[in-house]
């Protein structure tokens, strides 16, 4: 039998897995009454989490940002208002709101705001360019965009009918009715709808050309997706969190919702610097961090001493994905930080598909971990059967978050048996641990032999002196393809060419080897970490 909960299973697991997070605690019963009157008005939504903590907790402070602190209270109340004043501009059921803006209160109130009228949230990158900004505005049919000042030249080719409101912009004392502390403070004369749609969520692909196809989230509808994440990572609720990750980006957003349901204390810091991270960890005592691989390579490369300056040992969990983090480094992470590190492997359209736990890092660094509680992954062959452990073949993930397609009819996907595929090859150990060779669309055929880009990546990371690496395959008249590397050397480290190709032959097949070795001061990266493979393409011979 369904409940609202999801199955009765479902909603063991989930109370005690809350009740162990500290979720689900005593609560006076006028305070308690609130939940069922939230859950009705918006479902499974942050919206339903801020509500709930305004009433449970409404003066602990919910947001630490670059401009100061925002409670529970004020979050609730300052929604209301922006949600009025929005509505007299028109927005409601059936529009499209972006949002463009760094990690600040600025995104998630625009956010909750939307919500409690039930219209749409478009999350668009800031690092995409004006003619992608204007393809995929007017793909997304948006009305309005709240975007931070600063990022305005992003708009300059978006039509002049779309409504501009700014949500960051430099000083206090000029806030007009195009900013949202102009309509926060204005309010607004419609009311509120008791109970408005669930509104769409839609989060950008992380595209390097071209434009972005946009992935509708789907809205959680149970208990599931929070037992997924809790059985593998021990958060702990109603305690600061340092929001690394970009809330455009799927796993910054998720922090979002973690945070909303944990009822934390969001840390967001407008521009990431490696050594404002650690000093926000230790200010505010965060006992969780949220980030991108590539933040945790920054802060790895800090001066022992800078690191040692700032007491972080409050700290329980670091979570990261968006992209591989070299085994070396995760590693030199756990030495370095302690048993606090779980790496999320997944993607826009699939959520998450494994996590790796620490004591499963410090044993096999490489390692994608295992499948969460409610979460199907299995390794399938060209002829969608199973593979065998030790066996590399296509990932596909089943779960109650993958995404309900892309907008515009733009896309394919690939569906076995109601799971998705990702995208990636990859193999289970015979322990049950889930190893990515790469994308499957990074294969490199040369001379006939098949070749996983992210295996000699993995290697040549490995070598001494290698502080990050990619491999491309380019057009050669003899072999079809071969390999090229992109290498970054660590300070004062030298390698040569060939000591790379050499490092090559004498781990993985001749064939494997590079013909071409180039050495770069730093690999080009799209803001959530991803090496834009694409961009060393242009530039191999």
């Amino acid at each position: 039998m369904k409940t609202p909960f999801g199955t009765p299973t479902e909603l063991a697991t989930g109370l005690r897995l809350l009740t162990g997070a500290g979720v689900v605690a005593p609560i006076p019963p006028h305070r308690l009454a609130m939940f069922p009157t939230a859950l009705y008005r918006y479902g499974f939504t942050p919206t339903t989490a801020y509500v709930v903590s305004r009433w449970r907790h409404p003066d602990r402070v919910a947001i630490i940002d670059d401009r100061g602190t925002v409670t529970f209270r004020e979050i609730h109340d300052r929604t209301d208002r922006l949600a009025r004043a929005l509505a007299d501009r028109r927005v409601g059921p059936g529009s499209r709101v972006a949002v463009l803006c760094r990690n600040h209160r600025g995104p998630i109130e625009t956010i909750l705001a939307v919500s409690k009228l039930g219209a749409d949230v478009v999350l668009l990158n800031t690092g995409l360019s004006p003619s992608q900004m204007k393809a995929v505005v007017e793909e997304q049919e948006i009305t309005t965009v709240v975007s931070d000042s600063d990022l305005g030249d992003r708009l300059d080719e978006v039509p002049d009918d779309v409504r501009r409101i700014w949500a960051w912009t430099e000083g206090t004392g000029c806030w007009g009715d195009d900013t949202l502390e102009g309509l926060i403070g204005a309010d607004g004369s419609q009311e509120l709808p008791t109970k408005p749609p669930i509104g769409k969520t839609i989060v950008l692909t992380s595209g390097t050309t071209g434009t972005p196809k946009g992935a509708e989230r789907p809205s959680i509808g149970g208990i599931g997706p929070v037992n997924a994440i809790l059985s593998r990572i021990p958060l702990t609720a109603r305690e600061p969190a340092l929001v690394s990750a970009p809330l455009f980006h799927t796993w910054g957003f998720a922090a979002f919702q973690i945070g909303s349901l944990m009822g934390s204390t969001l840390v967001l810091r407008r521009k990431f610097d490696p050594e404002d991270a650690l000093a926000q960890l230790a200010q505010h005592r965060c006992t969780a961090m949220y980030a991108v691989p590539v933040m945790l390579q920054r802060i790895l490369e800090l001066d022992e001493e800078v690191i040692a300056r700032y007491d972080v040992s409050a700290l329980r969990t670091v979570t990261a994905t968006g992209s591989a983090m070299p085994p070396a480094k995760v590693t030199e992470f756990l030495e370095t930080f302690g048993d606090k590190l779980y790496m999320l492997y997944g993607s826009t359209e699939v959520s998450w598909a494994s996590i790796a736990k620490p004591e499963e890092l410090r044993a096999e660094p490489g390692t994608a971990g295992r499948p969460p509680v409610g979460t199907v992954l299995k390794i399938l062959g060209d002829d969608d059967r199973e593979l065998p452990a030790d066996e590399t073949g296509r990932i596909f993930v089943g779960n109650e978050m993958l995404f309900t397609g892309y907008t515009g009819g733009r896309g394919e996907t690939e569906l076995v048996d109601g799971m998705l595929g990702t995208g990636d090859l990859g193999h289970f150990d015979r322990q049950g641990l889930l190893f990515i060779s790469g994308r499957a669309d990074d294969m490199i055929v040369s001379g006939g032999e098949n070749i996983h880009a992210g295996e000699v990546e993995g290697l040549l990371a490995e070598m001494d002196g290698v502080k990050e690496a990619a491999v491309i395959g380019v057009d050669d008249d003899e072999y079809g393809q071969r390999l090229a590397a992109y290498l970054v050397l660590e300070s004062g480290a030298t390698v040569d060419a060939d000591q790379v190709r050499d490092h090559v032959k004498n781990h993985l097949a001749r064939f494997a080897s590079p013909r071409d070795v180039e050495f770069l001061d730093e690999l080009p990266r799209n803001n959530t970490g991803k090496v834009l493979k694409k961009e060393l393409g242009s530039s191999a011979s």
